[in-house]
């Protein structure tokens, strides 16, 4: 009976565990574990509610406009120094100057806001090109440092920023924002400070590195306002929190900030053909200025569209592009299209081989006067029929264009030396035998006379001094020959008085001495004029 009664336990256990609500039990890989499940009372368990700690307390109230977004997003620490209020005083003396750069602000601003507020950066940054631009993106520097955010050519590279005769995306909206944020995030992870980010982006990050070494190995401050820096940086980070002052007391400086919505400007639109930019703004229904301030990374006065697959719009006329753009004739959309100069040749060469006018062409592609094209060089031309809808993205993408002084020949006639072959005397002018035989119509084998006329065409420096070597090599024939011509007279002259000396009988000899004086007399005179 006893194995009964364990059984009737074993039992009762195991029921009691099936009825109990909320939890299960888990045995792989390791001892038995509670697991929560749901009740099978039909009522839910309790929250559990824990305390979110932190140093920010969430405003709900939505932005008044953009620059009220801007303020609330400050996050690094401010700096308070004598050369901050110097430049306070220099904006403040300017309002017409504040007024300009923040309404040309006003295209770009929440775009940059935007990007920050997902990378978790102050807001602060997004007034760095009032620093470096005054939010100009054609704005080019002493140093070739080009766009809002002043990229030089190398690091605009680094930064995957496209730069060839079509396009330079360190002027690009959204481009050169993506690398200026990546690069200051970069900078803020050296060195852990915003300041010293900040100096990085203007100095360079190694030479902020090694004045940061130099401090720590002196013993002294690694701050920003502890370092030994170039003037143009210690004033970098001033003139930043000086902008930052005004946007957020711009009250107190007597400044006047525009009305910029805290909403998007521009909307993005992609295009698959090529596309004049006077069409593609001619089509948005905005000015032209203002669609080239929106696209300003184009060099020429087309869009390509696989190096450029969408250009930006004002907000609400980005719908109506796509509208019109279905409505174009396709054929019209571009006049313009991309040629790979197949050799070197002059610019007047390519000219006619596209169909332009020579002034036409060297305008359009910036050829100076008397450069050859060389071979290789993407150039812009007239769009014919039947040309591709988009250009090629290889060459779109490796545009480049590049020049050789022009070569310009002139004829020339030279003379043979003594023993001269055609094939000596090309190789003397570094020209080949074939060429200079067939200017000649000789055989480039041919034996020449001294002093035989020979043909060359020359570049003209080499063809004035082949010009110069003949006519002196042509006086000093002719001094040699007349100086054989006179010398054959002399003997003859001699030898007729000798003879007319010896045999005159009767002739008074001093009347010969004196004759044959006078004669050499005369001969002296003109062996001097000669000379």
């Amino acid at each position: 009976m006893r194995w009964i009664s364990w059984l009737a336990l074993a039992a009762t256990v195991w029921l009691a565990g099936c009825a109990a609500p909320g939890t299960a039990t888990q045995t792989e890989g390791g001892p038995a574990k509670p697991i929560a499940t749901a009740p099978r009372t039909g009522t839910m368990p309790p929250v559990p509610v824990a305390e979110v700690h932190s140093n920010r307390v969430t405003n709900l109230a939505t932005p008044v406009d953009l620059w009220d977004r801007i303020r609330r997003g400050f996050a690094m620490p401010d700096l308070d120094n004598d050369l901050v209020r110097k430049q306070e005083e220099w904006y403040a003396a300017r309002p017409d100057y504040i007024e300009r750069m923040t309404e040309r602000s006003r295209m770009y601003l929440f775009h940059i806001v935007e990007e920050l507020e997902l990378r978790q950066m102050p807001t602060e940054l997004a007034l760095l090109p009032f620093v470096e631009s005054a939010f100009n993106p054609q704005a080019v520097s002493s140093a070739k440092a080009a766009g809002m955010w002043q990229f030089m050519p190398a690091t605009g590279r680094h930064f995957d920023l496209k730069q060839n005769i079509f396009r330079d995306d360190r002027r690009d909206v959204l481009g050169s924002t993506r690398a200026a944020l990546d690069y200051l995030e970069k900078l803020h992870g050296m060195f852990g400070d915003w300041h010293l980010a900040l100096a990085a982006y203007n100095w360079g990050e190694g030479n902020v590195a090694r004045a940061v070494k130099r401090n720590q190995e002196a013993g002294l401050g690694t701050g920003y306002a502890d370092l030994n820096m170039p003037a143009e940086t210690r004033n970098y980070v001033p003139k930043l929190q000086a902008i930052k002052n005004i946007v957020a007391r711009p009250g107190s400086f007597g400044a006047t900030l525009p009305d910029i919505g805290n909403h998007p400007y521009f909307d993005t639109v992609d295009i698959k053909r090529d596309i004049d930019v006077a069409v593609a703004a001619k089509l948005a229904e905005v000015r032209l200025e203002d669609f080239k301030a929106l696209n300003p990374s184009h060099r020429k006065p087309v869009i390509f569209a696989t190096g450029t697959p969408q250009v930006l719009l004002p907000w609400d006329n980005a719908a109506l592009f796509q509208k019109n753009l279905k409505a174009y004739d396709p054929a019209k959309l571009a006049s313009w299209t991309a040629w790979v100069a197949p050799s070197t040749m002059p610019s007047r060469e390519a000219a006619r081989r596209v169909g332009m006018d020579l002034d036409d062409f060297r305008d359009v592609n910036g050829i100076p006067k008397n450069m050859m094209v060389k071979a290789g060089s993407t150039l812009l031309v007239p769009r014919s029929d039947g040309a591709p809808a988009a250009v090629a993205s290889q060459v779109v993408d490796n545009a480049s264009l590049a020049f050789t002084p022009e070569i310009i020949l002139k004829r020339v006639t030279v003379r043979a030396r003594k023993n001269d072959s055609l094939a000596r005397l090309a190789a003397r002018y570094d020209l080949p035998a074939g060429t200079v035989a067939g200017w000649n119509k000789m055989h480039a084998s041919a034996a020449l006379r001294r002093g035989q006329a020979v043909t060359l065409y020359l570049p003209v420096r080499a063809a004035e001094a082949a010009a110069s070597e003949g006519v002196q090599r042509g006086k000093a024939a002719n001094r040699r020959a007349l100086g054989d011509d006179d010398g054959r007279r002399g003997h003859a002259h001699a030898r007729g008085a000798k003879g007319k000396g010896s045999g005159s009988k009767g002739t008074d000899n001093r009347g010969a001495k004196s004759s044959s004086k006078a004669s050499a007399s005369k001969g002296s005179a003109k062996g001097k004029k000669r000379r």
